[in-house]
């Protein structure tokens, strides 16, 4: 009486294909994703497993890649999507969109502050600090929220980036005249 056959182990290489397709997919580039699980399939027609799985994803990158595009034509529109991309690492895209923006309001203080996450991520310190500047030039409020963005950490500890988002000096409180018994 022979024992259960172990399941044997699809090559390396196999395995490298699929994890890079579904890091693709998951970044919603159906178009590279689609093209690494066909190599899959093309490379590793025996391996039955992850070819079952790599039709199933390649089914879904053809849907993905046959959706009509979205056409955000507000600004508000396409600074929500840009703030979901940078929120999403998609950096190109929020690029992209905020510049959109700028194109039609050249002063719009959002899209200049998401350009400065953009460029500080990208570790362009001096484009980030420009773009944030004429940010907080126009909106005020932004340093407080540059304050706390982790976008921002390649800047921390630069003068200027500290200047910009300091907080704003305590007036001080003129002391109360305490009132006496008498007074009351």
């Amino acid at each position: 009486m022979t024992g259960p056959v172990a399941p044997t182990q699809p090559p390396a290489e196999a395995t490298r294909l699929l994890e890079e397709g579904m890091l693709a997919l998951q970044h919603h580039e159906y178009r590279d994703a689609a093209e690494v699980f066909s190599h899959l399939l093309e490379a590793f027609p025996r391996e039955r497993p992850l070819a079952d799985r790599a039709r199933v994803y390649l089914d879904l990158c053809a849907r993905e890649q046959a959706k009509p595009a979205v056409a955000l034509a507000g600004i508000e529109e396409r600074l929500t999507a840009a703030t979901a991309a940078l929120n999403n690492e998609l950096d190109d895209e929020a690029e992209r969109l905020a510049r959109s923006v700028l194109a039609e309001d050249p002063e719009h203080d959002l899209a200049l502050y998401l350009l400065a996450a953009v460029e500080a991520r990208r570790g362009m310190v001096d484009a980030a600090l420009q773009y944030l500047t004429q940010a907080v030039a126009i909106s005020p409020e932004a340093s407080v929220q540059a304050r706390h963005d982790l976008d921002f950490k390649v800047l921390r500890g630069t003068g200027r980036f500290e200047e910009l988002t300091a907080p704003p000096p305590r007036a001080e409180a003129k002391p109360r005249r305490r009132r006496g018994r008498a007074e009351r």
